[in-house]
């Protein structure tokens, strides 16, 4: 994995030349609109980056996208990958690892998820400040690499309690309705059944998805700080539970993406 590792890098840093980012982004289903804020300097696809896995769904672009955002040197993901894809979780955190070697120092992750919490409602945005891991595979299983990170990491703060301060901050400024909770990572694809939405809640959850928490936990295992935001795009609540299509999903999100792009760019410029 380490050679792989390596050569991947090595190939992105002969494209971009002596572009170094300093932030990574990881941009979730319907998301994909930061996009228009960077000023673009170079674009990867990932099916022409050696070892670099491949977004199955038609609703991710599947591109590396290096420029600047808020005056930052950035590295974005314009689409993520998942576990239902049937990739495993090397695989999805590849990505992540590559950015490391690129040079980034912190790492910000958004995505689309399922509110949990009552007083949480569809459009609203939720900062993670902690979540629960209920995928069956962890990324950091098999053969550990010091040169990447500790056998056995700290996760006692997986996301950074400044940054979760700072953009709860940015989003009262703005008058934006923006939540902090616990994200719970399912393994997906099928949306949840109503005993399991129930299930989920009284574990502790806010919120619920298919993805985002493999990258963490590796970032965390490379030391890269993390600030992770979900809209929340539909609402699990057993009592009301009405069915929704990938379509609205993808609509809410995109209604909801303003709002979450102005915490990040505000956010970015200040860290």
């Amino acid at each position: 994995m380490l050679d792989n590792i390596e050569g991947t890098a090595r190939y992105i840093k002969n494209r971009i030349g002596d572009f170094e980012p300093e932030v990574g982004i990881i941009l979730g289903t319907g998301l994909g609109g930061l996009v228009k804020e960077i000023e673009v300097e170079k674009q990867l696809m990932y099916s022409n980056i050696p070892d670099f896995p491949i977004s199955t769904l038609e609703f991710h672009s599947g591109k590396l996208i290096f420029g600047t955002l808020a005056g930052k040197k950035v590295v974005a993901m314009q689409g993520r990958l998942h576990y239902y894809e049937g990739y495993n979780m090397q695989q999805i955190t590849f990505p992540v690892r590559v950015m490391k070697y690129l040079g980034i120092k912190t790492l910000y992750v958004s995505n689309a998820s399922g509110s949990l919490n009552p007083e949480f409602k569809k459009g609203d945005l939720m900062i993670i400040e902690d979540h629960i891991n209920l995928q069956p595979q962890n990324p950091l299983v098999g053969r550990n690499y010091e040169e990447l990170g500790p056998r056995f990491p700290d996760m006692s703060e997986p996301y950074r309690h400044d940054m979760i301060e700072k953009g709860l901050s940015i989003a009262q400024k703005n008058n934006i309705t923006c939540h902090k909770g616990v994200y719970v990572a399912v393994t997906g694809p099928n949306l949840e059944t109503r005993a399991e939405y129930k299930y989920l809640r009284i574990i502790g959850g806010d919120a619920v998805g298919m993805s985002t928490v493999p990258e963490v936990i590796v970032a965390n295992h490379m030391g890269i700080p993390v600030f992770a935001i979900s809209v929340l795009t539909d609402e699990g609540f057993p009592e009301v539970l009405k069915p929704i299509t990938l379509e609205e999903i993808i609509a809410i999100a995109q209604e909801a993406e303003p709002k979450m792009t102005q915490i990040l760019k505000e956010l970015i410029a200040g860290n």
